[in-house]
């Protein structure tokens, strides 16, 4: 593999990645108009395509709940009510939330004079949740069951280089730099670029992926072309993880925090786990420290030293 201004390594051209938004028709038809300028506003900011649908998505959701009142007339309370009455009904996260609410503040800030005071609207305390780690062998298990060669080396790149399951979808031929054996993800979370390694072993598996399958545009494409559905990919995973008879909910998520925690135990320095995984700061990063069980493995429990027990 080759950088894509030279490369030939699966002899394919360049061809450039382009979001395309939703139709107006998924939106509310009374708030299609102010979406879309709240689209052009977020655009001219230079937000990432991923915030960008989130953040309509998740403001979809919230206007088509109170689709039978005007938008200008939308308060504080129903923001609160929307919170206790659909969040929390639904069981949502607090980071489900804290998204919804951030989108809200967000349009009506720029997009809209209202009645909304944005600046009183409440986020949710953050809970101190560990991330869910698999251990090395489980992930091999998980990573052999899978029999078909792409989903093989979905999983596999989502593992050894830490990715979202939205940088991993949005892959294309130009991300791979066989030269310097790197992967260089785009626009991901907070439109922040990032590069991360690739071992020989993965580039031999995405040379054998690519003569098997031939993709187009993305690195992963559908059976009928395009990019790869996120709820297959979720499914794929669910999937290996029954056959190797793994009984834990394991996510794709769980992908990622097992990357940075393996390289934790590893001897990998904090910062570098940072910046592979793309973290704007160590706080975040910080949290793999409590999973790890590198240090935790050597403490010695007082119950051992209770004698004749």
């Amino acid at each position: 593999m080759q950088q894509i201004a030279n490369r030939d390594w699966c002899g394919i051209n360049s061809i450039a990645q382009y979001y395309t938004p939703k139709s107006s028709d998924d939106y509310p038809k009374h708030a299609t108009d102010k979406i879309e300028s709240f689209v052009r506003w977020m655009r001219s900011k230079r937000y990432s395509e991923n915030t960008i649908k989130t953040y309509c998505d998740a403001l979809k959701t919230f206007l088509k709940y109170y689709t039978a009142k005007d938008i200008e007339d939308i308060t504080n309370k129903d923001v609160i009510d929307y919170n206790n009455d659909y969040i929390r009904k639904h069981n949502y996260s607090a980071s489900f939330q804290n998204q919804t609410v951030n989108a809200i503040k967000l349009f009506f800030k720029t997009v809209l004079n209202s009645k909304m005071e944005t600046e009183t609207i409440h986020r949710p305390k953050s809970g101190k949740q560990l991330p869910n780690v698999l251990s090395k062998e489980e992930v091999k298990k998980i990573l052999e069951a899978c029999a078909n060669l792409k989903h093989r080396a979905m999983l596999t790149l989502i593992y050894s280089c830490g990715l979202r399951r939205s940088e991993l979808l949005n892959l294309t031929f130009e991300h791979v730099d066989a030269n310097r054996k790197l992967l260089i993800i785009k626009s991901a979370k907070g439109n922040k670029d990032r590069i991360t390694p690739l071992s020989e072993k993965v580039l031999a598996l995405l040379r054998d992926y690519y003569k098997a399958y031939k993709p187009q545009k993305y690195l992963f494409e559908g059976m009928y072309g395009g990019q790869y559905d996120e709820r297959s990919l979720a499914s794929v995973l669910k999937r290996a993880v029954t056959m190797a008879n793994i009984k834990k909910p394991v996510t794709l998520n769980w992908l990622r925090h097992s990357y940075a925690t393996h390289l934790l135990e590893a001897g990998t320095d904090l910062r570098y786990i940072q910046e592979l995984l793309g973290h704007s700061h160590s706080k975040t990063t910080e949290i793999y420290t409590h999973v790890s069980t590198k240090s935790i493995k050597n403490i010695k429990s007082p119950f051992d030293d209770l004698d004749n027990y």
